[in-house]
């Protein structure tokens, strides 16, 4: 199966803060909210939601992932790098006189996090169509990116046929009731974390019996508690990877989807592509970096069968 990630491409400035957010946020006084947190240490860091999924896909041997995407003129070591892990760079489109999107983020004590995104290059997705593929890819990744891109992607998938996962995330506050509706109501799948269902929910008017009957499969990811799966009138539960360090949460999530993409990729059960989803985030939440986790495939299917009997299907990743 060939997937397709659109979405942003980032530099990613991490940020930890020694203390609680919580006690110096006064709930009764929100509206002259006024907050400066001194932070321990910055990290800068290759990131951004479509080459985060495609590079775990990588790792885990999937054939070349595609990156969809527009960058800024400072984007060329990032582009050896993702080269270099096995991911496909060509559709990645340079935009000269700017720079590539930032976002910086503030990890407090409790792995609660503040933060910020600045689009740069970003912006230019929405001028960068579907059409310029050479090929026809199986799944396309709708993650958050420019709003006016993911709705221009919503649309030409649904013209050229073509399934797709959506991903609104952190973008269903920047959409509309009626695009987030359009993005779900044409959409293979849907992901989102706990608070963005009812997020999504609440802006479409959608509850989950409508949800289930439009999408193949839903995914839910719940934080430390794991994540649900919706699909064939049945629910799943995976609890989340036993984690030897908890380093930084930034691209956790990312690293879920690449790992269940990749048991897709498979056409593996909908419960084993939620555990491989699982370890795939595990890995990622012990380094401090959206892509900093890195391993072998068999020391990946090593460690999966301390926790899991996979009955051998995994032997099928391991080339």
């Amino acid at each position: 199966m060939s997937i397709v990630c659109t979405g942003s491409v980032a530099y990613d400035y991490l940020m930890k803060f020694p203390g609680y957010f919580k006690d110096h946020i006064l709930t009764d006084n929100l509206e002259t909210l006024s907050l400066s947190f001194l932070v321990e240490s910055l990290t800068k860091v290759r990131g951004g939601i479509a080459p985060n999924i495609a590079y775990t896909l990588a790792l885990l041997g999937s054939e070349k992932p595609v990156v969809f995407a527009t960058v800024g003129e400072d984007f060329e070591e990032y582009r050896q790098w993702l080269e270099k892990h096995k991911v496909e760079t060509r559709f990645i489109k340079k935009i000269d006189g700017v720079f590539t999107a930032s976002f910086f983020a503030n990890t407090d004590k409790a792995n609660s996090q503040i933060a910020s995104f600045y689009p740069g290059a970003m912006t230019s997705a929405r001028d960068y169509s579907l059409n310029e593929l050479d090929f026809l890819p199986e799944l396309v990744v709708i993650s958050p990116n420019d709003p006016v891109a993911m709705n221009r992607y919503v649309n030409e998938c649904n013209q050229m046929n073509i399934p797709y996962l959506y991903d609104p995330s952190q973008q269903i506050v920047r959409m509309s009731s009626e695009e987030i509706r359009s993005g779900v109501e044409g959409a293979t799948s849907l992901f989102v974390n706990e608070y963005e269902y009812q997020l999504l929910q609440k802006h479409t008017g959608l509850n989950q019996k409508d949800i289930l009957a439009i999408v193949k499969f839903l995914v839910v990811t719940l934080g430390e508690k794991g994540a649900k799966i919706f699909a064939e009138d049945q629910e799943f539960y995976v609890p989340a990877f036993p984690v030897e360090n908890i380093v930084d949460p930034t691209g956790v999530g990312d690293a879920f989807r690449g790992g269940f993409l990749r048991g897709y990729q498979q056409d593996f059960s909908w419960e084993l592509c939620g555990k491989i989803g699982s370890l795939s985030a595990a890995y990622c939440l012990e380094q401090n970096g959206t892509q900093s986790h890195h391993f072998p495939v068999e020391d990946f299917v090593e460690r999966f069968r301390q926790y899991y009997d996979d009955d051998g299907v995994l032997d099928q990743i391991i080339k």
